[in-house]
């Protein structure tokens, strides 16, 4: 029926193939052909304005089980099976066969393998700790290594883009902000002003970078350290125009639903609360385990809670070079909203 890679857990096969083939060499330079050819067609892969995108997205690239981000002459693998950690060496010569000049290439699998002491992190070819890359223009230090998923958050490209469109004038508030994307791109389109929270004062480390890479003279933003829900309890209503809600997975599995909502719910009615009148909120779940009618309806308690009337502007999900498989819906993981706050 077909060919695929077995591996104890959830999912008992991940398949790769329908067809009688080898999965040689000659199948994962014809996928790897076949997914580049995509990310041209979406503008990307050509090194101008952008330089950092999603080459392999699982099932959305027929290779499920796999990820592959590139940054600049950099590519981090993370494989999620066993299966595509013993094709590595396959992975990593398909990677360097593309016209893409890629001359790095670290395997970032480890908190995949299900054995913590195994250690799969590990270069593959060369070796560069740190580069700094483009995104639309703007400037991001990216440590593969030590950052979050495969160093940043590919996925919010496209939302980062239409935040720009909201901010200008505005005193703006981005929670768990990590390296700064949203922050960044807020005040190239002259937000009024800027604060940046979180509770990792290494993230906050690589946003002081970020803005020093883009910005030459004195910038309205403020970094602050410290946990998001704590920090919107103490601030008065009305002290923010625009609010990005970006948390962390918290349901990454099944079993974790019921008790993620209730952590959603509370951050968006502690968001509605403070933001000012005619205000705008971005809110986010990366939570593949609850899906988008499920946020929507969280996020519809927590409104009517405050008894604010709350419009949906945009309904967002991530970027084209993280495509979906249609018959494999579980990989629109990243679910957003922006609302009108009267």
């Amino acid at each position: 029926m077909a060919t695929g890679h077995f591996h104890l857990g959830t999912i008992m096969v991940r398949v790769l193939t329908f067809e009688q083939r080898p999965i040689d060499d000659s199948f994962w330079k014809e996928r790897f052909k076949a997914a580049l050819k995509l990310r041209k067609e979406l503008g990307l892969a050509e090194h101008g304005q952008t330089n950092a995108f999603r080459l392999i997205h699982g099932e959305g690239d027929d290779l499920p089980g796999l990820i592959v981000d590139v940054y600049g002459t950099t590519a981090v693998i993370q494989a999620h099976s066993e299966g595509m950690r013993l094709s590595l060496q396959s992975i990593c010569n398909a990677i360097t066969s593309l016209p893409l000049n890629i001359e790095h290439v670290y395997d970032k699998s480890s908190e995949f393998s299900g054995n913590p002491s195994a250690h799969y992190n590990n270069w593959l070819k060369g070796s560069l700790e740190e580069d700094t890359v483009r995104e639309n223009g703007n400037l991001f230090q990216v440590n593969w290594k030590e950052g979050q998923k495969t160093g940043f958050f590919l996925d919010q490209r496209d939302n980062r883009t239409l935040l720009s469109t909201y901010v200008q004038g505005k005193r703006v508030l981005n929670t768990f902000c990590y390296s700064g994307g949203f922050s960044i791109y807020a005040l190239k389109a002259e937000a009024a002003s800027v604060t940046s929270v979180d509770s990792s004062k290494k993230a906050l480390d690589w946003l002081e970078k970020n803005i020093a890479l883009n910005f030459k003279n004195d910038i309205q933003h403020e970094t602050i350290c410290d946990d998001v829900s704590s920090y919107l309890k103490t601030i008065e209503p009305g002290k923010f125009d625009l609010i990005v809600l970006d948390p962390p997975a918290y349901a990454k599995h099944l079993s974790a639903v019921d008790k993620a909502i209730v952590g959603y719910r509370n951050l968006n009615e502690m968001a509605f609360r403070k933001i000012s009148k005619g205000g705008i909120l971005f809110t986010f779940s990366c939570s593949q385990a609850i899906d988008k009618q499920l946020f929507r309806k969280t996020v519809f308690t927590a409104a009517a809670k405050t008894g604010r009337k709350v419009r949906i502007l945009h309904q967002l999900s991530q970027g084209a070079d993280h495509p979906i498989n249609l018959y494999h819906p579980e990989g629109e993981y990243l679910k957003g909203l922006v609302l009108f706050v009267d």
